[in-house]
């Protein structure tokens, strides 16, 4: 096989996990949006796939990264919202008062939501680590 040929099929095989990345995505927003419309669904459940969403994107970004840096990068990143939520000033809570900026912003700090979002990483490393034996 020459180096074009090979080109090619990591491309096509990277598009093809790419494409379910993306849909996983989707469908953890959707799992996720559901949570909050849901009563008998505990609101922490929100808070787990959001982790998992990030991870999904972190992942679906940065393909070739090993899922372990994968996870820090994604966990850091929600805490990182997480933390940003004990600023608020009347500028960034402009943003967190649209649909978009309270889904992606949120809205008050909670050490639960950091407990959620190291469970759901924690989750996509098992996950991981489960299916990549196989």
């Amino acid at each position: 096989m020459n180096s074009n040929q090979h080109y090619h099929q990591v491309k096509s095989r990277n598009w093809r996990i790419r494409s379910t990345y993306a849909l996983l995505v989707i469908i953890v927003i959707a799992l996720g949006i559901l949570s909050r419309k849901v009563a008998a669904i505990p609101p922490i459940t929100g808070d787990v796939l959001y982790a998992v969403m990030m991870f999904l994107i972190i992942r679906f970004l940065l393909i070739r990264l090993n899922y372990k840096t994968v996870a820090l990068i994604s966990l850091s990143i929600c805490y990182c919202i997480e933390l940003s939520q004990l600023y608020q000033a009347p500028w960034i809570n402009q943003i967190r008062n649209t649909t978009l900026g309270g889904l992606v912003l949120g809205h008050g700090f909670l050490w639960s939501d950091m407990i959620a979002y190291t469970v759901g990483t924690v989750i996509c490393l098992l996950a991981f680590k489960f299916f990549s034996r196989k």
